[in-house]
């Protein structure tokens, strides 16, 4: 299985992780089925954010918003591990929903997977794609 991703959009993702190392930085991924056209980053407003995120519930509100008016859909979310692996901790596996894509930065690398049933994840093969013209990576707060 593998997850299709633009070189932009997985800069974008290392870029914001490496911006605040002692946090974990989070966002949305948008697009189609296993295939993301634009990264939104999101405020981490979990109560501990050096040990744990929770994406702004406005930002989903607004991303389901967008994509009912025809925009692309939310296929899952990144966020990083300051202190640890690119790989689903206990905590995200407590979180995961089946069939949301997670992007996890950690120890310098950036992994995909596929949450199965709330407690099991997929490795996805990430395939770069070429940028496309527009908005890739869109801002938010941490």
């Amino acid at each position: 299985m593998m997850l299709e991703i633009s070189r932009a959009a997985l800069d974008a993702i290392r870029a914001a992780a490496a911006a605040s190392p002692e946090r974990e930085v989070c966002g949305l991924l948008l697009g189609a089925g296993r295939r993301v056209v634009e990264v939104r980053a999101c405020r981490n407003i979990a109560d501990d954010p050096t040990t744990a995120f929770e994406i702004d519930p406005q930002a989903l509100i607004d991303a389901h918003k967008a994509a009912r008016a025809g925009g692309p859909t939310v296929i899952g979310h990144y966020h990083s591990h300051p202190t640890g692996r690119a790989e689903p901790s206990a905590r995200d596996a407590a979180a995961a929903h089946g069939g949301e894509v997670w992007v996890i930065v950690g120890g310098g690398e950036v992994t995909a997977w596929l949450a199965l049933d709330g407690k099991r994840f997929d490795r996805l093969t990430v395939i770069t794609t070429p940028a496309k013209a527009g908005a890739e990576q869109r801002g938010g707060r941490n």
